[in-house]
């Protein structure tokens, strides 16, 4: 095995406290928080199991994501109407500028806190 999948490769968890595999060869039954979703499951408060990990190139930190077992997942929770409700309304306070109170059909950039016209009053088509 080279050296990149050596230092990821622990199927024990002697190394690292959990099983490690490299990104892509973890064995069938386990699935990560993104794969469970895509398949209508939750991990249902089961521990994590296992973990892939990736080692970045540049960085030399590595990128992981846990996995759980397939098998002991349940269905997601149906959202209620007062969850799509109160996601609605996240929803609103998102695209409304707090400074003019206006609302857009996109959401606000959050580097400003504010629509683009109030960030930048003085470059604006709004100061003419």
């Amino acid at each position: 095995m080279s050296g990149v999948y050596g230092k990821c490769f622990d199927p024990t968890g002697a190394l690292h406290g959990i099983p490690t595999y490299p990104w892509t060869l973890a064995p069938d039954g386990l699935a990560t928080l993104r794969q469970l979703r895509a398949m209508g499951l939750r991990p249902g408060g089961q521990p994590v199991q296992a973990q892939v990990m990736r080692l970045r190139r540049r960085a030399g930190t590595p990128r992981v994501a846990y996995l759980y077992r397939v098998d002991l997942a349940k269905p997601v929770r149906p959202m209620t109407p007062r969850k799509w409700g109160a996601l609605a309304l996240a929803m609103l306070a998102r695209r409304t500028c707090p400074i003019c109170r206006v609302t857009y059909s996109y959401c606000l950039p959050t580097s400003l806190g504010c629509c683009v016209l109030c960030a930048y009053p003085s470059t604006t088509a709004r100061s003419a």
